[in-house]
């Protein structure tokens, strides 16, 4: 059944680069236990013992708080086609802002987006293999486009302000730093 590792083998790193979608856990001490889907092309394998993946703005913000917490992240991968597998990387990571120095040795592994909010960086510690036997068949179809349009229909400026109005806090009220923590076209206040 399930197999742990302290690395990524090759076989799992191929795995990972076939997933089209992934989940990402986090949780504080306190409050609620965060449990996000994330799709796009918005992850890399930097190394065996490194993940890297870009946060695009959304309704909520929880991961960089938790980190700041209790800086453990699990990363899902799970097999909807093909055999059947679940992966999952365990151990702490970096939150990165556009205005941290560290921010531009990553963001050109990624697609340009005006919604780009944050990258994590794990530091895998552990690495476990299950079987996902129970994990139905799913078809990709493609790609969903509306984040990606509503981002460019607001602009830097729009983001800005959204990040300022709905992004300042996590649910359980902790802060995420995405305004002191970032390059922004001008200053912004909530509204």
């Amino acid at each position: 059944m399930g197999k742990q590792f302290e690395e990524l083998a090759p076989k799992h790193i191929d795995f990972i680069k076939k997933q089209k979608i992934y989940f990402v856990g986090t949780a504080a001490q306190s409050g609620h236990v965060n449990i996000s889907p994330k799709g796009g092309d918005t992850l890399r394998v930097i190394d065996n013992n490194t993940i890297a993946w870009l946060n695009l703005t959304g309704s909520g913000n929880e991961t960089a708080p938790h980190l700041y917490n209790t800086n453990r992240m699990t990363i899902m991968f799970c097999a909807f086609e093909g055999a059947p597998m679940i992966l999952r990387t365990y151990g702490p990571a970096k939150v990165l802002h556009q205005g941290d120095d560290a921010w531009h040795n990553y963001i050109d592994l990624f697609e340009p987006s005006v919604a780009s909010r944050q990258i994590y960086v794990q530091s895998i510690e552990l690495v476990q293999t299950s079987c996902g036997m129970s994990v139905p068949y799913f078809d990709y179809q493609n790609d969903r486009d509306d984040l990606a349009n509503w981002s460019i229909k607001q602009g830097k400026a729009g983001i800005d302000k959204y990040w300022a109005k709905k992004n300042q806090h996590s649910i359980d009220g902790f802060e995420t730093e995405i305004l002191s923590r970032s390059s922004l076209t001008e200053p912004v206040t909530e509204e």
